[in-house]
């Protein structure tokens, strides 16, 4: 486990640096350290959606989820870590399904909304995919293991049929992007 804070402000990183979980130091800018911050702004974005009236096995599933962020952040703040394996994308894959199973196959696109834990779940989905690509990134001058980026890939997946099951649960139902609009605009 790693050091407890009892004092917030360091004064370290005010010449630009911080400190990685190996005890090295980069710049805060990093792609190192853009990829486990936006991991950890992922999560964040499922503490906004969890605080909204969700299903309770949604809640429950969210929850663990957002156990499994932050051990993906440790694993990115510390090189050479691992902590997300092949098991925790089969859960994932698992869940994908059981959710994804009931709902009527998508003839068109969605545009985020839907209510609004719906749209807060979509939100949380593009900022999933953000951090998939900046792991993705990261990937081409640093080691990141494969599990990481395929975590966050079908994790972005789930977020996006959790939004479809949330807009029908509220009664907002999805919106579907109309693409025929603008030749009746014309």
């Amino acid at each position: 486990m790693g050091n407890r804070l009892s004092k917030i402000y360091t004064k370290t990183g005010d010449d630009g640096t911080t400190g990685l979980g190996d005890g090295s130091r980069v710049a805060k800018d990093s792609a190192r350290v853009t990829a486990y911050g936006t991991v950890d702004e992922a999560n964040s974005a499922i503490g906004v959606l969890l605080a909204c009236d969700v299903p309770d096995d949604i809640r429950t599933l969210l929850t663990m989820v957002q156990h499994q962020m932050f051990d993906l952040g440790g694993e990115l703040c510390i090189p050479g870590h691992s902590a997300i394996d092949d098991d925790d994308i089969d859960r994932l894959e698992r869940q994908l399904d059981h959710y994804n199973d009931p709902l009527p196959p998508l003839k068109d696109f969605i545009l985020p909304g839907g209510g609004e834990a719906a749209a807060r779940c979509h939100l949380a989905r593009t900022i999933v995919r953000r951090a998939e690509r900046e792991c993705v990134t990261l990937s081409h001058h640093d080691a990141v293991r494969p599990q990481a980026i395929r975590y966050l890939n079908r994790l972005s997946d789930l977020l996006f049929v959790l939004s479809r099951v949330l807009a029908r649960n509220s009664g907002h139902g999805e919106i579907l992007w109309n693409h025929e609009r603008r030749q009746r605009q014309q």
